[in-house]
């Protein structure tokens, strides 16, 4: 696998801490996109959803964290573990070369087009730099669905709480031809809703 030791241990203890504790599943796995570049963007429920969107796939992929976290000992952990960061508070345009350029070379990388974590349990909008990064990267879009992630570890949780957690998994889409024609905000704003509703159209029993 191509895995840093760093990101193995971590995908490892993830891994078997999913399926004895969250009663983890994938639904439709058969479509996940194991080769070449794809841009993967699910709703985004707790701390628990990079890792166990992680461990769904065979290799190592890219992921968005904001950069308050990259500090004491994360600050050398994060990058090891693939993890690219990310000012929530502000626009990036660094991390969004950074996920554009990572695209290009032909890599896997997950994105959470909310922004941050769901404060109710709800999908909510996509902010706008997922649009800009399709009219920028010709690469496909991968939407999953993570369900009972916020169950578990919601805004403001302490601790986890063992609840069942479910991936599910939709056919890749290529939002990119369509993304190079939009010119203008409201283009990109629809553009933006289009991928949230793919995430949305997922089943999660």
């Amino acid at each position: 696998m191509n895995m840093s030791f760093t990101y193995w241990l971590g995908y490892t203890l993830f891994k078997s801490a999913a399926r004895a504790f969250f009663s983890y599943r994938i639904l439709n796995r058969e479509k996940l996109v194991e080769e070449g570049p794809v841009l993967i963007v699910a709703n985004h429920q707790s701390f628990l959803d990079p890792p166990m969107i992680g461990i769904a796939y065979e290799d190592a992929i890219h992921y968005l964290a904001r950069k308050t976290l990259f500090c004491g000992l994360f600050r050398r952990v994060l990058p090891r573990c693939c993890a690219i960061p990310v000012d929530q508070n502000a626009p990036d345009g660094h991390a969004v070369k950074t996920v554009i350029r990572l695209l290009k070379a032909g890599e896997r990388v997950l994105v959470f087009p909310e922004g941050s974590r769901t404060p109710d349990g709800e999908i909510h909008d996509a902010m706008p730099g997922i649009a800009f990064i399709l009219s920028k990267a010709p690469a496909p879009v991968q939407p999953l669905r993570i369900a009972g992630a916020y169950e578990s570890l919601p805004v403001g949780a302490r601790r986890p709480r063992f609840r069942p957690i479910t991936i599910s998994v939709g056919d890749p889409v290529f939002f990119a031809f369509e993304a190079r024609k939009l010119h203008g905000r409201e283009s990109l704003r629809k553009l933006a809703d289009e991928v949230m509703d793919a995430i949305r159209a997922l089943p999660v029993e």
